[in-house]
Parts: structure tokens; C-alpha cells; sequence
């Protein structure tokens, strides 16, 4: 009996482990979400492992051990190769900024939100799934006197930001076919540096292959961006997905790691980071970290402070 148990157990984890090792044959969209708990699986791999260790002690059960292991090791790794060095964490920040995707139907605790971004104190404030704010958006404009985006009601307000400065550009695009106006294209001049500030809302990485199709069309517009860089957003997506390692492997971002979990925020520390902030050197993060409070939404918040290195010298706020 122990042994048509261990061998069935056994079954079941071969199965899913090879069901996560599909990342290394193919980058199949219906497996993307799957591919960002990575390491998640891993620990829950190596704990089946062992019970079936426990059931019986045989040289199979020690293999996927090893196996799961190595899915661990490896999401290790690949979380490493987006972090930037430590150089920037004794610089005065050139500027703040946060990023939180309120969830659309997050209408309860809009007042709560609009209170927390203006006592932030962040200089720029991007907001996915705004329209929430809709009845707060003059409060909001008093503390933030430039923005883009919900100009045209409530049906129409997705994505917003704010800045307490002049935007010296600034557009409004489009990913791919599904959903429209979810790409922020601005720069604002912090003490005579013009850093540009790229804002994105990615499709879920389930929904067939739409958000491979946004990856491509955003890599294009940050591939025609010259100088410092910051990408903030929603991407619905860990780093160590396929298709967002080769997204940032083929436009140089990095991130501070580990990145704050955001998702599911009842998780706490043990979700995963599918909301991000990157930046492009010569931008450095100072700081990366998540939102004290929720406030009602499904994702937490972020903020992070910025450096600019200039031939190695690390350029603090003017």
C-alpha cells in the first residue's frame, strides 16, 4: 500500500513540476501567470518532495527534490539579473514617485486615497483604474497642478498622472488591440534634468497572447526614448515571467530587488511583485516600497526614490 501511495504522489508532482518546466521549451500564454509563482511552486514542490521522501525513501523521490530545488535556485537568479547595484542609497533623491492601480470599482475609499496621495509627498503620482476619483479630481489638481488623462468624465478616466511640475511632454497611446489609453508617454524637468516617465497598465498574460502583443508596441516607444528612463505600472506579471525577462533584458531596466509584493494583497509579503517600477540608467532607484495601506483595492501601491548618475557621480536633488 505505502508503495502505490508513493508512486502516485509521485504522479502528481512529475505532472505539475513539468507543467512549470514548460518555461524552458516554450513560452505558452495560458502557463505565463503560472510562470511568475516560480519560486512560489518551488517551496510547495520541495514540501511534497519530502512528504513523499517520508512515505518512502527512494531514489525517485530524491530526484524531484532536486528538481524542485533547482526551479528555486533558478527563480532566484533570474530575480537578480534585474538589480541594480547599491550605489544610490546614500544620495538625496532627485525626485518621488508613486504608482497604485486603485481597482476600478474601489468607489468606497476614494476620499481615503485622494488623502493619502496629497499627503505622499510624491512629485509625480501615477494612478491605474482612476475613475474612482473622478469626484476628487479638482482636490487632486490643487495638489497636483499637471496631469493627464480623465479630462472627459468618468467613462473615459483609466489612467491618470499627476505632477507637481510642468510636463515638458506628454501623450497618450495605446497598447496593442484590446484596451485602449492604458500608455503614458511624458518628461518632466527635476532641477534642470529632463527624465521621462513612462506609464503602463499590461493585459493579464492569461487573455491569449495580448499581452505579448503590448510588450512589443511598448518596447518600441521606450526603444525611441532617449536619457533617463522611469517604466511604472501595472504589469500583471512578476520579472521572472518569460516574456517580461525579455522585455527588460531588451530595453536595460532594473529594478531594486526583492520588489515589494503587490498581488494578492492578503498575501502580504508572500505574494508576488506584478506591479513595478523600473528605470533606465543613468536613473538609479534610491528607495522602492510598498504602500502602508491597500486602501480597498486588489494591488498594493509603490513608491520609490530616484538618483541620477552622471559619469559615476550620483546627482541629488536641486
Amino acid at each position: 500500500m505505502r508503495n502505490i501511495i508513493y508512486w502516485i504522489l509521485c504522479a502528481f508532482l512529475t505532472v505539475a513540476i513539468a507543467i512549470v518546466s514548460l518555461r524552458y521549451v516554450t513560452n505558452f500564454w495560458l502557463l505565463s501567470f503560472v510562470y511568475s509563482f516560480q519560486l512560489h511552486l518551488g517551496v510547495v514542490f520541495v514540501a511534497a518532495s519530502l512528504v513523499i521522501l517520508a512515505v518512502k525513501r527512494q531514489i525517485y523521490g530524491f530526484i524531484l527534490l532536486l528538481v524542485s530545488l533547482l526551479l528555486i535556485a533558478h527563480g532566484v537568479v533570474m530575480l537578480r539579473e534585474f538589480s541594480q547595484d547599491g550605489r544610490a542609497a546614500d544620495t538625496p533623491p532627485l525626485f518621488r514617485l508613486m504608482s497604485f492601480n486603485i481597482a476600478i470599482d474601489n468607489w468606497k475609499n476614494s476620499t481615503e486615497i485622494t488623502d493619502m496621495v496629497i499627503a505622499s509627498n510624491a512629485d509625480v503620482v501615477n494612478l491605474l483604474e482612476a475613475k474612482p476619483l473622478t469626484f476628487h479630481l479638482q482636490q487632486l489638481f490643487k495638489a497636483y497642478p499637471y496631469h493627464i488623462g480623465c479630462d472627459s468624465g468618468k467613462d473615459t478616466c483609466d489612467t491618470l498622472v499627476l505632477s507637481k511640475r510642468p510636463f515638458v511632454s506628454r501623450q497618450v497611446a495605446s497598447m496593442g488591440s484590446l484596451r485602449k489609453n492604458r500608455l503614458v508617454i511624458s518628461s518632466v524637468d527635476f532641477g534642470g534634468e529632463t527624465i521621462n516617465l513612462v506609464s503602463a497598465h499590461l493585459t493579464k498574460p492569461y487573455f491569449d497572447d495580448f499581452q505579448m502583443a503590448e510588450l512589443e508596441d511598448l518596447g518600441k516607444v521606450l526603444g525611441s526614448i532617449d536619457g533617463p528612463l522611469v517604466l511604472s505600472g501595472d504589469f500583471n506579471s512578476s520579472v521572472i515571467a518569460p516574456s517580461i525577462q525579455g522585455f527588460l533584458r531588451e530595453q536595460q531596466l532594473i529594478t531594486i530587488v526583492p520588489e515589494p509584493a503587490t498581488w494578492p494583497v492578503a498575501a502580504g509579503a508572500l505574494g508576488i511583485a506584478i506591479d513595478h517600477i523600473f528605470a533606465r540608467t543613468p536613473l538609479h532607484l534610491r528607495s522602492l516600497k510598498r504602500l502602508d495601506d491597500n486602501l480597498g483595492s486588489n494591488h498594493a501601491g509603490l513608491i520609490a526614490e530616484f538618483v541620477l548618475d552622471k559619469g559615476g557621480e550620483t546627482s541629488p536633488a536641486k
